[in-house]
């Protein structure tokens, strides 16, 4: 397949053809020929024996030949794009019903022309559809390369600022030193702690992590250093504590920030001591266990504005480790977006979903505020939500569409291009009516909003048969 044995671009590709309409290949020839390696069969079976052959780069399917009803030829797209995933697939038919155009691109077609078509525009198409298509393969298989060598248990990546990112975590990782993982929300900072844990020689202890946000303070108390029976009205029965919970392990506090200074100052003693004190006790247990504690937040502003300690804070930034924004980790999207999409389509019971080229462009020029939390719940909102097998740009989020300069050319400008004379026709009459709307209906003032004189409102207002007073 192309993209999975294919190491380098071809320097010429295959393309075949499945007609039976002898006339498709004269023209076909005189277009393609001098560019691809051009091929033509007339049925199915022919189509699979050359595959088995020499697999091809494009294939232009003839869905009218298939069988004795569209869905027939449909079924047969469905098998071809399932069985050649990589595959730059385009439909030819003589229907112009929009409904097969639909079921086409639900089955996995790249492009669909409506015969009698000029092989002009399919050469124009099928160089740009297979730039694409070849770059989006160099890309995954530098990516999938890249984070086989350097990806470390539950995190992926393959770029130099994730690289860093596991050097750190390799020195750290036989020691017992205290580390704290900075870096905004929804980076990863659990799983980095993880991956931390599982290189040590803890790996196989207790991992207790508590995220320090989500509770109020006095639960917190109670979650990090246990009670004893009676310490408080709802103390039905002793219960340990996290810190206790994590002896001879690794206690993780994410968002460390968010404590409160009176928690900041027990915490404290425990890391100096390390011993810890249920509430409405009175012994005192020794505990050992390695910190790694996690924050979004700038502590040194905190401790600068007396809203963290001072000395806790160097007690628990003894080894920083910076996780990067997903917007800093160039090339990595399309990694992440594939390990998702397998995961969350395999998860749903679902085939495996393709993207298409201009979408991973898309996605790799926005911010993600959200970062990798982001990502990954747009991926799996995809995979459920998509009927068809392609992920396609109008499916994406507003607020990514429209931060994304490729998929407003896109947007603005689609695959067959547009007529342009009908365009500004619809942007005139939209100003027209816009303007009389907000002036009453009175084109004079509608002319004044549009700074143009009263002689070529009428004229504008005559043109597009706007009857305003």
């Amino acid at each position: 397949m192309p993209g999975t044995t294919c190491q380098h671009r071809p320097s010429r590709f295959r393309v075949v053809i499945l007609t039976t309409d002898e006339s498709v290949w004269p023209e076909a020839e005189a277009c393609l020929s001098a560019d691809y390696e051009l091929s033509m069969v007339a049925s199915w079976e022919d189509l699979i024996a050359g595959i088995d052959r020499s697999t091809p780069h494009a294939a232009m399917f003839d869905v009218d030949v298939i069988g004795e009803r569209p869905d027939e030829g449909l079924a047969a797209l469905a098998a071809l794009r399932e069985l050649l995933p990589d595959l730059l697939l385009m439909v030819l038919t003589r229907s112009h019903s929009k409904a097969l155009r639909h079921k086409a691109i639900d089955a996995g077609v790249d492009e669909y022309f409506v015969a009698p078509i000029d092989f002009q525009e399919v050469r124009v198409v099928l160089r740009r559809g297979l730039e694409k298509r070849w770059d989006e393969i160099e890309r995954h298989a530098r990516s999938s390369a890249n984070g086989e060598h350097r990806a470390l248990p539950g995190l992926i990546g393959a770029s130099e600022a994730m690289r860093l990112v596991y050097e750190a975590i390799q020195r750290v990782a036989d020691s017992s030193t205290t580390v704290m993982i900075r870096g905004e929300s929804g980076t990863g900072k659990e799983l980095v702690a993880r991956a931390i844990v599982s290189l040590g020689p803890r790996a196989e202890k207790p991992f207790v992590s508590i995220n320090c946000a989500a509770l109020p303070e006095n639960l917190i108390e109670t979650e990090l250093f246990g009670h004893e029976q009676g310490a408080f009205t709802d103390a039905k029965a002793a219960r340990p504590g996290h810190i206790e919970m994590a002896h001879c392990g690794t206690l993780f506090l994410d968002e460390i920030a968010t404590l409160g200074l009176a928690l900041q100052a027990k915490l404290l003693r425990v890391l100096e001591d390390r011993v810890v004190t249920r509430i409405g006790g009175h012994t005192a247990k020794k505990i050992d266990f390695r910190l790694i504690t996690a924050t979004h937040g700038d502590l040194e502003a905190m401790v600068q504005a007396g809203r963290f300690r001072e000395d806790l804070y160097y007690r628990i930034n003894v080894v920083p480790v910076f996780l990067p924004a997903l917007r800093e980790r160039a090339g990595d999207i399309p990694l992440l977006f594939d390990h998702f999409l397998r995961t969350y389509c395999a998860q749903n019971h679902l085939p495996l979903k393709r993207v298409d080229p201009e979408v991973m462009q898309v996605l790799e020029e926005d911010s993600w505020p959200g970062n990798v939390r982001e990502l990954e719940n747009l991926v799996q909102r995809l995979v459920v939500m998509v009927d068809g097998t392609v992920i396609k740009l109008h499916h994406l989020p507003q607020r990514i569409l429209y931060n994304s300069t490729t998929s407003q050319d896109a947007l603005l400008i689609p695959e067959r291009g547009v007529n342009f004379d009908e365009e500004i026709c619809k942007i005139e009459t939209a100003y027209l009516e816009a303007a009389l709307r907000r002036s009453g209906g009175n084109k004079i003032g509608a002319a004044r909003l549009l700074h143009i004189d009263k002689q070529k409102m009428h004229y504008l207002c005559r043109k597009y048969q706007i009857a305003r007073r």
